[in-house]
């Protein structure tokens, strides 16, 4: 194997851990009668209180009339609700309500037991590298996006 293999697959590697978090956590949470992308969405309004529908759909990466399904869901089950902004008339503002706070809490469970037994036996300096070249993929394909969109560029001159 080449030294430029391992660099040629992070992207399918990235996705397969992603795919393969994503399977376990949804089998463990089934019992929480919540699909995929609701949890997620919980979590990013738990994390933003306030934020609008149309941030919440650029985080989840997903088309804002999909969000907007998504949090009509979420709030005739109780858990979320619409608030217009007082700046402007056209944006809702989501807030989580009281009875969310108890699913946040077996969310939170679910996601600490996915995330310590998948972690199992890698040695935490090694861990702090990974987790540290990870966040600088990140930061250059935010860049390279940002980018595609006109609004900045990685490699300057």
């Amino acid at each position: 194997m080449n030294s430029a293999a391992p660099y040629s697959t992070i992207g399918y590697l990235i996705a397969d851990l992603s795919r393969l978090f994503g399977r376990v956590f949804d089998r463990r949470s089934a019992h929480l009668g919540l699909t995929r992308v609701q949890w997620r969405a919980l979590k990013r309004i738990h994390q933003n209180e306030g934020i609008t529908q149309a941030e919440l759909a650029d985080l989840l990466d997903m088309e804002p009339i999909a969000v907007g399904r998504v949090i009509d869901r979420l709030q005739k089950a109780g858990f979320v609700e619409r608030r217009g902004d007082p700046g402007d008339r056209r944006v809702w503002r989501l807030h989580l309500l009281p009875q969310s706070t108890a699913l946040m809490t077996d969310i939170e469970a679910v996601a600490t037991s996915v995330r310590e037994d998948c972690q199992a036996g890698v040695d935490p300096a090694e861990l702090a590298i990974a987790l540290k070249v990870l966040g600088r993929i990140r930061e250059n394909l935010s860049q390279l996006d940002r980018a595609s969109r006109g609004e900045s560029s990685l490699r300057k001159g």
